[in-house]
């Protein structure tokens, strides 16, 4: 369980420091639909971010065969989702879509990083202990 308390600390840590910086740097005002754009990329994104480690930690200890499915089969469910996601939001709120693409770009490719830094903790810890 320590891999995963350490996935979700640092995901709220760098959660807390992205917003920071948004709020601060970006003169995004809070209710404006840019504001709402970049929440709704950043809930999307942390979302599948947290999910598809979830999906990591349930096939980690289980056969190759069903680890493989899980995980490439659960990153072709979250991708379709996510593509799904981004038309709705397009296109029901089509003022905030620069910010809201942007936003969802550099989110998606912060938050993956951390996504990556997690799966390779838990490959070491499961090292260290054989």
């Amino acid at each position: 369980m320590r891999p995963l308390f350490d996935f979700l600390l640092k995901l709220f840590i760098l959660t807390v420091i992205l917003w920071a910086g948004i709020l601060f740097f970006s003169g995004i005002q809070v209710g404006s639909a840019e504001f709402r754009s970049v929440l709704y990329a950043w809930m999307m994104v942390a979302t599948n971010t947290l999910a598809g480690y979830l999906i990591f930690e349930y096939a980690f200890d289980k056969a190759p065969r069903i680890f493989t499915l899980s995980v490439f089969g659960g990153l072709t469910v979250r991708l379709l989702a996510l593509m799904t996601l981004v038309f709705i939001v397009i296109y029901r709120d089509p003022k905030g879509s620069n910010a809201f693409v942007i936003s969802l770009f550099a989110f998606y490719c912060i938050y993956l990083i951390v996504e990556v830094l997690g799966y390779q903790k838990k490959n070491k810890q499961k090292k260290n202990t054989a």
